[in-house]
C-alpha cells in the first residue's frame, strides 16, 4: 500500500499518512492527515505530492460466472404430467 504524501505551502512541511495515525503540520492552516484523508483550513495551500488510490474489485462477470450462465441459459426445462384420479 503506497502512502498518502502531502505538503503544506504554508509552512513548508511534508506529511506523510499511515493507517491508524494522525498528523498535523501544526501552522496556521492546521494541515492534518489522518490514513488517507487530509484536511485544512485552506485546501488551496496543499500539495498533493503522491495519493493512495485502493485498487477495486473488476466489475462485472468473471469468466466462470459467465460459463455458468451460459450451460444455465441451454438447460432444458423439464414439465411434469400428473394423472389426476
Amino acid at each position: 500500500m503506497d502512502k498518502l504524501k502531502v505538503r503544506c505551502r504554508s509552512c513548508g512541511k511534508e506529511l506523510q499518512g499511515n493507517s491508524g495515525k494522525t498528523y498535523t503540520c501544526g501552522c496556521s492552516n492546521m494541515m492534518t492527515v489522518r490514513g488517507n484523508t487530509v484536511s485544512a483550513v485552506d485546501m488551496s495551500e496543499i500539495v498533493m505530492l503522491n495519493s493512495y488510490t485502493p485498487k477495486t474489485k473488476k466489475e462485472g462477470l468473471t469468466e466462470q460466472d459467465l460459463d455458468w450462465q451460459e450451460q444455465r441459459r441451454q438447460r432444458k426445462v423439464r414439465k411434469l404430467d400428473f394423472e389426476i384420479r
